[in-house]
C-alpha cells in the first residue's frame, strides 16, 4: 500500500447555540470543519481531521510512502520543516496527515485504531465542555443536562470577565452534573486571557465559594513562570497545553513543574499525543485531550495508562461526516469499525454549499486587543483599533 495523493474538504458544525470564551463569541452557531482525505493505490483512504493549509509542505514526505509506517513518517514530515518550523499552521498539517496515515494503518489490520493501538477498553472517560460563555442561565442549565443525561459528572465552564456571573454559572453546573455525582469534578478555562496576579485573585475568589478541579489556561501557554506562581497561589490544580506543538515546547514547563494536568490538542495528531503522554507519565502527570469534531484522539487516549479525562464539546456529528462512537456513562464508547471510524459523505458536504468563511475571521480564536492588560478583568467595553 503507497500513499498517492489527498483530497481536502471543508462542512460545517451545527453547534445549535453560539460557542466561544472570554476571548469572544463566534458570529454564528455553525462553524468550520477542515476534512484532509488520504488516497492510496489500494483504493483504502485515511481520514484526517483539522485546519491543514500547509499540507502542501510536508506531503512530499508521506507521498509514495506506506502508510503503515506511521512514526517513521511522522519523523520524516516534521524533518521536512525543520528549517522554516513545524509550529503553527504547518503542525496542524502534519496531524491531520499524521491522523490520517493512523486510519490506514488500522484499516489495513481491519480493526479499530482504539485496538491496533493496544487498549484493552473501548470506553474513554470524558468531562462536559459546552464553549459555552454565550448561553444564558437557562440555556446553560439545559445544555449540561443533556450531558446530565449521558452521564456526564464532570464538567468546564469558559469564563473569566466577570465574578459574580462565573460564579452564578458554576453553581448551575454544579446543580445540573450533581445528579450524577455527590460532588462532580467542576473545571474552569480561562483561555490566556488574565496575567498571573489577576489569575490568582480571581481563581481565589472562585475558590471561597466552589471547589475547582482544575483552572485551565490561566495565563500564555508559555508562561512557566506565570504558570508556576498561579499553581503557588491557588489550591486547584493548573491546566495547560493544548495550543503547544512539539514536545520541546512542553520541556519548559515541565522542567518548571509549572503544570498538573498536561493537555495536547485533537489536531495536533495522534503520534504527537501518544509521545506527549508518555513525557508526562514519566513524571506521572495525568494527560488530557482537547477535544475537536468526532474526537480522533479518543483512540489514542484509550490506550495510555495516565489518562484523565476527555473533553466532549458536544454530542452531534458535523454534517456529511458520520463517527462510529456513542456518548454514555459519562465519556465516549469507541465502536469496531475499522480505523478512526469516521465515514465522510462528500457528495452530502457539496450539496450544502459551505462556503461561508466568517467563522475563521472572527470569534475566540482572534485575541483581544487587550487581553491580560486589563485593570478590571469585567471591563464591559474596549477599544477596538481597526487598520
Amino acid at each position: 500500500m503507497k500513499v498517492t495523493g489527498y483530497r481536502s474538504v471543508t462542512t460545517e458544525h451545527e453547534w445549535g447555540r453560539l460557542i466561544g470564551d472570554a476571548n469572544g463569541v463566534m458570529a454564528r452557531p455553525r462553524t468550520p470543519v477542515d476534512v484532509l482525505i488520504l488516497e492510496t493505490d489500494a483504493g483504502v483512504e485515511g481520514i484526517g481531521l483539522g485546519p491543514h493549509a500547509h499540507v502542501e509542505q510536508v506531503f512530499g514526505a508521506v507521498e509514495g510512502q506506506d502508510p503503515r509506517s506511521v512514526t517513521a513518517l511522522y519523523d520524516r514530515m516534521l524533518a521536512w520543516v525543520f528549517k522554516t518550523g513545524h509550529a503553527g499552521a504547518t503542525f496542524g498539517a502534519i496531524g491531520a496527515i499524521d491522523t490520517a496515515l493512523w486510519d490506514l494503518k488500522a484499516k489495513a489490520a481491519g480493526e479499530p485504531l482504539w485496538r491496533t493501538l493496544g487498549a484493552l477498553d473501548r470506553f474513554v472517560p470524558g468531562y462536559a465542555s459546552g464553549l459555552d460563555i454565550a448561553l444564558d442561565d437557562d440555556r446553560l442549565a439545559g445544555l449540561y443536562t443533556e450531558f446530565a443525561d449521558r452521564g456526564f459528572s464532570s464538567g468546564k465552564l469558559k469564563g473569566g470577565r466577570r465574578l459574580e456571573d462565573d460564579i452564578r454559572r458554576l453553581r448551575i453546573l454544579r446543580d445540573v452534573l450533581g445528579r450524577n455525582s455527590a460532588r462532580p469534578a467542576l473545571m474552569f478555562d480561562a483561555n490566556e486571557s488574565w496575567n498571573r496576579s489577576q489569575a490568582v485573585r480571581y481563581v481565589t475568589a472562585l475558590e471561597r465559594t466552589i471547589d475547582l478541579t482544575w483552572i485551565e489556561e490561566p495565563v500564555r501557554r508559555w508562561d512557566a513562570a506565570g504558570l508556576v506562581s498561579v499553581r503557588r497561589g491557588i489550591r486547584a490544580a493548573v491546566a495547560t497545553g493544548e495550543n503547544l506543538t512539539g514536545l520541546e515546547q512542553y520541556r519548559p514547563l515541565l522542567d518548571a513543574d509549572a503544570v498538573d494536568v498536561v493537555q495536547v490538542g485533537n489536531v495536533w495528531g495522534i503520534t504527537h499525543f501518544l509521545r506527549v503522554a508518555a513525557v508526562a507519565h514519566s513524571r506521572d502527570l495525568p494527560v488530557s485531550p482537547v477535544a475537536y469534531h468526532t474526537n480522533p484522539v479518543a483512540h489514542a487516549a484509550a490506550a495510555v495508562p495516565n489518562h484523565l479525562a476527555f473533553e466532549v464539546q458536544g454530542l452531534t456529528a458535523p454534517i456529511g461526516l458520520r463517527v462510529d462512537q456513542e456518548y454514555d456513562d459519562g465519556g465516549i464508547v469507541l465502536g469496531d469499525e475499522p480505523g478512526i471510524g469516521i465515514q465522510v459523505d462528500e457528495d452530502r458536504i457539496v450539496a450544502a454549499q459551505l462556503a461561508d468563511t466568517a467563522g475563521r475571521i472572527a470569534g475566540p480564536h482572534v485575541r483581544p486587543h487587550r487581553a491580560g492588560l486589563r485593570l478590571v478583568p469585567d471591563a464591559a467595553r474596549e477599544r477596538v483599533e481597526l487598520s
